[in-house]
Order: C-alpha cells, then structure tokens, then sequence
C-alpha cells in the first residue's frame, strides 16, 4: 500500500488518463493503481498525495475528515487588515460559504522554484504572498477566495498535506516520493 507525495508541476492534469493538451500525472509516475487523494486544477502547482488504499484516500480528501491543507498565494496587490480578515471569516462566494481558514501576509518564499512559464509581470501593480491553511477544499476556493476579496491570484502552490509538507519533505516540481502510509496517522514533528 503506497502513498505517494508528489510536487504537481504548473499545467499538469490531474488525473492519470491522457490529455490532448497537457502533460498529465502519468507523463510522471509510472505506479500501477494509485490514484490521486484531492486533486489540483492545471494552473495549481504543489503537494499532491497518491495511494491505492481507498480508506486512506478518502481519510486525505473527504472534506468530513477536515485535514489542513496549506497553500501559498502570489496575488495581485498588497493585502489590507480588512482583506486578511475577510479571507479568516467565512466568505460568501455565491454558491457556498467557506469554513473560516487561517491566512496572513508572508514575505515572499525563497526557497520555491521558479514557476515555467513565469508569472505576468507589471511594474506598476505589486505582487505579495499569502499563506492560507483551509479544512475544506472545493473548487479553485483559494484562487475564489483571493478574487472575493481583491487580490486576484496569479501563482498558487499546495505545499502541506495533513503532516506532509514540502518543508519537511521536499521535492522538486515532478519529483516524487513513497513515505510510509503510517505517517499520515503521526501528529506533525
């Protein structure tokens, strides 16, 4: 029983089939029947958890199981008080409300790599990072969140897991490694 952390490189499809376009995660991982536990949309990059146990995949993403995800954002503009709280409190975004999350200004990571192709530039708008940790994990809900409260996301990195993290463990964009599924169970170091 595997369980796989993966570093999901920019514009890779999440999924195991085939992409007319895109380089999908089988173009990295050549692991018979595993699956992604959640998922990143295309223009996400980072941490990605894979298994072939069920229970296990279920007890990484079923939002019941409430397990912290950690991302960080490289947003348009520099975050107010206000937008910081705002992105704390649940937020109304149309179809659903979040789950009050953690989220605060950080300087920017130095020891991520450079996103391929790089992001827009323009001197003349700002850019900052957020590191947001949320318990649910619905759609693009970062990149919704960011918007709802004026701060378009350009970048958006996954980087924990539960007690996976690319701090602790980490891997370069299509790197990948097994770790012992019983670490999933053990509190954070």
């Amino acid at each position: 029983m595997p369980l796989i952390l993966f570093n999901k490189p920019f514009q890779v499809m999440c999924q195991f089939s085939a992409h007319p376009s895109r380089p999908s995660l089988a173009n990295y991982l050549q692991i018979p029947h595993i699956y992604p536990a959640g998922r990143l949309d295309a223009d996400s990059e980072g941490l990605l958890l894979l298994t072939d146990d069920g229970r296990l995949q279920h007890d990484i993403s079923h939002p019941i199981q409430k397990q912290p995800k950690t991302y960080l954002a490289q947003v348009e503009g520099t975050p107010t008080t206000a937008q910081l709280q705002a992105l704390c409190a649940p937020l109304n975004l149309g179809d659903f409300v979040t789950q009050p999350c953690h989220a605060r200004q950080i300087l920017p990571p130095k020891w991520i790599w450079p996103r391929d192709p790089p992001i827009r530039s323009r001197a003349a708008q700002p850019t900052s990072w957020l590191a947001l940790t949320l318990t649910e994990g619905k759609n693009r809900q970062v990149r919704r969140m960011t918007a709802a409260v004026g701060l378009p996301t350009l970048r958006l990195v996954r980087i924990a897991i539960g007690p996976f993290s690319l701090a602790t463990h980490p891997l370069l964009p299509g790197e990948w490694r097994e770790v012992d599924p019983a670490e999933w169970a053990r509190p954070p170091a």
